[in-house]
């Protein structure tokens, strides 16, 4: 029987960095994609990455580190054109735990009771951090479909809205599952967070 496979969304344009952030190192060193790419692969060990381009930096580090790599050409146009690329290669999954690289802070435990959810196919699982849902979220089976149609720069918001009913969402005490890195000023308050989350 298959199980949930981890999609790592790595493909985004740093826009609001003004350079390729999934690069930036954290504060013990490791490049932000690398960090999130680990504790989405401890908890889940068929991780697929999505990136723009075969020859990017970011491409190079996620598949030294072993984690399979998958180009989607059209990743400008947003990121639910990733989110299918994904899924497609990886399609006959139990599900897929979808991840955003600039998310290096959620504990692989959160990640792993997303996928646990997901053993009901009909399922979408989310964390609940302080009342408010996080990431990663993950589809069951059921949803195949609906993800490969996904285009644009919504991501899967539509699916989850027009299936609220299969929300299932997960409390949890990690404060990661709220924590992106945005903006440079993001990287210059980790050492605050990091001690007080």
């Amino acid at each position: 029987m298959s199980r949930p496979v981890g999609i790592l969304l790595a493909a985004g344009q740093s826009r609001r960095f003004g350079s390729d952030k999934l690069l930036q190192p954290l504060p013990d060193g490791t490049p932000l994609a690398l960090a999130a790419a680990e504790n989405l692969r401890l908890a889940l060990p068929e991780t697929v990455a999505v990136v723009a381009k075969a020859d990017a930096a970011v491409a190079g580090l996620l598949r030294a580190a072993g984690i399979p790599v998958v180009v989607n050409p059209g990743a400008e146009a947003g990121m639910g054109t990733s989110i299918a690329c994904g899924v497609r290669a990886r399609d006959s999954a139990a599900g897929w735990v979808i991840a955003l690289a600039d998310m290096p802070f959620i504990r692989p435990e959160t990640i792993a009771a997303i996928a646990a959810t997901l053993v009901d196919e009909h399922v979408i699982g989310a964390p609940a951090y302080a009342g408010k849902r996080g990431h990663p979220v993950g589809f069951g089976a059921a949803y195949r479909d609906a993800l490969l149609k996904l285009d644009g720069d919504v991501g899967a918001r539509g699916i989850v809205q027009a299936h609220a009913h299969r929300l299932r969402r997960v409390p949890t005490d990690d404060p990661g599952v709220l924590r992106d890195i945005d903006r440079p000023e993001d990287f210059q308050n980790l050492h605050r967070w990091r001690r007080s989350g």
